[in-house]
């Protein structure tokens, strides 16, 4: 008998033998009915309007709140700059991960934008900070929330409002930022200008010509420079076929008028010191819009002041934690709003890093 027939042989009786055993033990296995291909998931997100005020606005959003039992830790998302709205395909990854490990979600429309009302921001961070401030406290009496473990998420410019509004808030649980730069606006976009004609196959010496003029309206709303001298910098580039690619009009307000000069008085660094609850810093090794490598640095060097704050750089990912969008289609301003993280990376740290903060409340021991 070879060692093939033996171990069929085997099999053939051990076969026998269970089915014997089952049938004398009358264990019958579910039967599938014709048109049961969908099971129940586990995990159950009840999904909920919601209005709170904040000053002068009315803001409406969506909560997303797992089913289980107790309270719940939750998280308030901040908008990018061009994101003012709750609908967005960056928000799915929150809404989709978050609830299933017992953590409530909220995202709501700016003011002035979508479903809620009041006054645009007009580069006011600090309104914008305690806009979400208002969202954690409207969280905080609700019964399902625990009030002690809510904490903020922002992507870009949502990331600089996260850790403000962690500065700001002395409720606030933890914060989570995610590709914000540590330099202030203006470094960065005269970064980001450079990286967006560059990568459209612009020569150097646009690039120069583009950065200069964006600089000298810097500089001018930061009282360094005459008012001609910056808009002749800004005429020179106004002149050029790509202008429309630097995110700059053709003339600028005086600083007391200008949202610009407010944003640009916005230095990231003064919230991240000030912050005592534990945070995370995420950024994307491929991220076009922001300095990532000076960002580590400026970090790296107040380390010993940072005792409760992570860092990471995410692999491959771009300014959205995404692996596979080109960098043309990065800087394609027609795009922006279908762009969404699936870095499993930024996926894996989210999630592990939350958890060792005691920030999720896993639903297999929490029961539905």
């Amino acid at each position: 008998m070879t060692a093939t027939q033996y171990v069929s042989r085997t099999c053939g009786s051990l076969l026998i033998g269970l089915f014997a055993f089952s049938a004398g033990n009358a264990i019958a296995a579910p039967v599938p009915q014709p048109g049961q291909w969908q099971a129940q998931p586990t995990a159950q997100v009840q999904v909920i309007e919601e209005r709170f005020t904040s000053g002068d606005a009315q803001l409406r959003g969506t909560l997303y709140l797992p089913k289980v039992r107790g309270k719940v830790p939750a998280v308030v998302a901040f908008h990018g700059a061009s994101e003012p709205t709750r609908d967005l395909a960056l928000y799915e990854h929150l809404k989709r991960m978050l609830p299933p490990l017992g953590i409530a979600v909220l995202v709501y429309d700016r003011r002035a934008s979508g479903q809620s009302s009041g006054k645009p921001a007009e580069g006011d961070f600090v309104q914008l900070a305690d806009d979400g401030i208002a969202a954690q406290r409207m969280l905080a009496r609700d019964p399902r929330i625990d009030a002690s473990r809510i904490g903020f998420w922002g992507l870009s410019q949502g990331g600089w409002l996260s850790l403000l509004a962690a500065s700001r808030s002395p409720e606030a649980a933890f914060a989570i930022s995610v590709s914000a730069p540590m330099t202030t606006p203006d470094v960065q976009m005269r970064f980001a200008v450079a990286n967006v004609l560059k990568i459209r196959g612009h020569p150097q010496s646009d690039i120069d010509l583009a950065v200069a003029a964006r600089k000298a309206v810097d500089d001018f709303e930061r009282g360094q420079l005459d008012r001609k001298t910056a808009q002749g910098r800004l005429d020179a580039a106004a002149a050029q076929p790509w202008f429309d690619e630097i995110y700059m009009g053709k003339t600028f307000h005086d600083p007391a008028e200008s949202g610009w000069a407010k944003e640009i008085r916005n230095d990231p660094m003064i919230a991240v010191e000030k912050i005592r609850v534990p945070t995370l810093i995420v950024y994307g090794s491929r991220d076009p819009w922001v300095p990532v490598s000076v960002s580590m640095a400026i970090l790296q060097s107040k380390a010993d002041q940072l005792a409760k704050v992570t860092t990471a750089v995410i692999a491959g990912a771009n300014h959205e934690m995404n692996l596979h969008i080109s960098d043309a289609a990065e800087v394609d301003p027609q795009q922006l709003a279908g762009h969404a993280p699936d870095s499993a990376e930024y996926f894996g740290l989210l999630a592990s890093w939350l958890t060792a903060h005691g920030f999720t409340d896993r639903l297999s021991s929490k029961g539905l």
